[in-house]
């Protein structure tokens, strides 16, 4: 690190579970953002002002005025423009360094397979069950950790699945694919504007350490907040032995 990024990451630094070692780390390692709205938008920001070096930003919508309420990494002179775009120029006015690739399209499957490869770390920002769906079987595939949080109205929950380990759930342990899930988007049901940013934010700090190794992840607990209360309730979860997508490939490399 140059004198520049010493003094900037210096709270960091600081940290003796972090020191240059963890932030050396983060300067070189990559994340794959999946979604950049309301929990997108926390996430990209932190993952850019902690010093991520590359950002991969994924996300198909545009900004609209209804979205600013909550998304905090746009604002009303980008309504009509590209979300991960957007998003972009936020991270680069707060942190130049970052590099940040923003694409505009869906995340489908084989985008998924391509972009989870690259990646060291991927954060599911969506907000439909299909997506996470493919997000998860990407990062079972390539044996990536994947941090998934989601918020609607009051409640938001947040875990991460890291296959990595072998009494680790996948995603589709615990939501299988084959259920029934009423959608219930924000656009028809309401989202509480902070709600978003502490799921959001806490899906940067376990991304965060993550990438650098430190402390110990949410891997096999699922967190679920009710802010009406602000009561956190946390359950304990296991592989399923006979899950869809994780089942049989536990201990194998991604190709």
């Amino acid at each position: 690190m140059d004198d520049d990024q010493l003094l900037r990451y210096s709270r960091h630094i600081l940290l003796n579970e972090i020191g240059v070692e963890g932030q050396q780390a983060l300067l070189a390692s990559h994340a794959l953002v999946i979604g950049a709205g309301g929990l997108g938008s926390p996430v990209a920001l932190y993952l850019g002002t902690a010093g991520v070096g590359r950002i991969t930003l994924v996300d198909h919508d545009m900004v609209d005025v209804t979205n600013l309420q909550r998304q905090i990494a746009h604002n009303l002179s980008r309504v009509g423009q590209p979300k991960a775009e957007s998003a972009r120029q936020t991270i680069a006015a707060i942190n130049p360094e970052v590099q940040v690739l923003p694409v505009v399209q869906r995340a489908d499957a084989a985008w998924l397979d391509a972009a989870v490869a690259q990646a060291d770390v991927v954060l599911d920002c969506s907000d439909n069950f299909a997506t996470r769906h493919a997000v998860n079987a990407a990062c079972v595939q390539h044996r990536k950790p994947l941090v998934s949080g989601a918020a609607i109205g009051f409640d938001g929950q947040i875990s991460v699945y890291d296959t990595r380990q072998a009494d680790a759930p996948c995603y589709a342990c615990i939501f299988p694919p084959e259920s029934t899930f009423e959608e219930v988007r924000c656009a028809t049901m309401g989202v509480f504007a902070p709600l978003v940013g502490i799921i959001g934010t806490m899906q940067a700090a376990e991304g965060l350490k993550l990438l650098m190794g430190v402390g110990r992840s949410l891997a096999g607990r699922l967190q679920m907040l009710d802010a009406r209360s602000m009561e956190w309730t946390e359950i304990r979860m296991a592989r399923q032995p006979g899950c869809p997508v994780c089942a049989g490939r536990r201990g194998r490399h991604a190709p």
